[in-house]
């Protein structure tokens, strides 16, 4: 019997040292805390840990348990492990994903798209890492008077992720505009009655929307020409 995706050896690696060092990385992250609290002197109570999780949960949980059962399916395995472990997921390893499969034309939940989107992770971690060291130690002086309120260029930090995603978006909402109508509509409807709505909970509420409205074109036959699909169900019969 042929395996699948989920259990060659290569998925089964995946998942044994994407689980290893997404502990590793949640050791090394609370060691700070930890190091701040030793090197303070000072202990505090389980109320007061409790007390100010609790303010923290309530805004990102919802956005913690969204963002990867929607990022998840996009991103593929080891890229899964490698953006929740780096971060910075929306940003930058989401778009660098999608142009990575893009130019290597590879689909999800193939072999190929596995090894491509985990390096293009990779390597947009390892850049990213590069580029955010380089920049700390030669715009540091600068970087204060650049986006200062007063300064010619501040206006243009404000609009850094808009251009990034309206640049990746402008191609597939042209060569998949019949799909992509539906969710930028209900996306617009959804910010002028609720501007202050998170990324977490509209993009869900965008993928849901998108993958309704593309079953129903599917089926009706709006997204191929009006040529509906024959129903296998029948065609057993």
């Amino acid at each position: 019997m042929k395996k699948t995706i989920e259990t060659t050896p290569y998925i089964e690696k995946t998942h044994f040292w994407g689980r290893l060092f997404s502990w590793v990385a949640f050791a090394m992250l609370m060691m700070v805390p930890i190091a701040v609290m030793l090197h303070l002197d000072t202990r505090p109570s389980f109320q007061q840990v409790f007390d100010g999780f609790k303010g923290v949960a309530l805004i990102f949980w919802t956005a913690a348990v969204l963002e990867i059962a929607v990022y998840a399916p996009m991103l593929g395995t080891g890229a899964s492990y490698l953006s929740f472990v780096t971060g910075n997921t929306t940003n930058m390893k989401l778009p660098c994903v999608l142009s990575a499969r893009e130019s290597a034309n590879t689909k999800p939940g193939t072999d190929e798209d596995e090894v491509v989107t985990t390096i293009a992770v990779a390597t947009s971690t390892i850049v990213t890492t590069i580029i955010l060291a380089v920049g700390v130690l030669a715009m540091g002086p600068f970087i204060s008077k650049i986006t200062a309120p007063g300064s010619p260029l501040a206006p243009a930090f404000n609009q850094v992720l808009p251009a990034l995603f309206g640049a990746l978006g402008a191609g597939y909402f042209a060569k998949h505009w019949r799909i992509s109508a539906l969710p930028i509509i209900v996306a617009v409807i959804v910010l002028i009655f609720s501007p202050s709505i998170g990324t977490g909970t509209l993009i869900p509420v965008c993928v849901v929307v998108s993958i309704l409205g593309a079953y129903v074109m599917y089926i009706s036959g709006f997204l191929t020409g009006g040529v509906k699909p024959e129903n296998p169900l029948k065609k057993k019969k």
